[in-house]
């Protein structure tokens, strides 16, 4: 089961970063940072933070 839910959020992380780290870190600062990421960078940095996250 855990090796099908990291599928799913390295999925999530790479179309919608924002929920990916949502599901893993909660809301906080990492969420904050990459809701700004997404936001300024037309998401490319939120992508490579959120896989970050994912992988961490």
């Amino acid at each position: 089961m855990g090796e099908c839910s990291q599928i799913l959020l390295i999925i999530l992380a790479i179309f919608l970063p924002p929920v990916a780290v949502f599901l893993k870190r909660g809301c906080g600062v990492d969420l904050l940072i990459n809701i700004i990421l997404y936001i300024l960078t037309a998401s490319l940095l939120a992508i490579i933070h959120a896989l970050y996250v994912v992988f961490q």
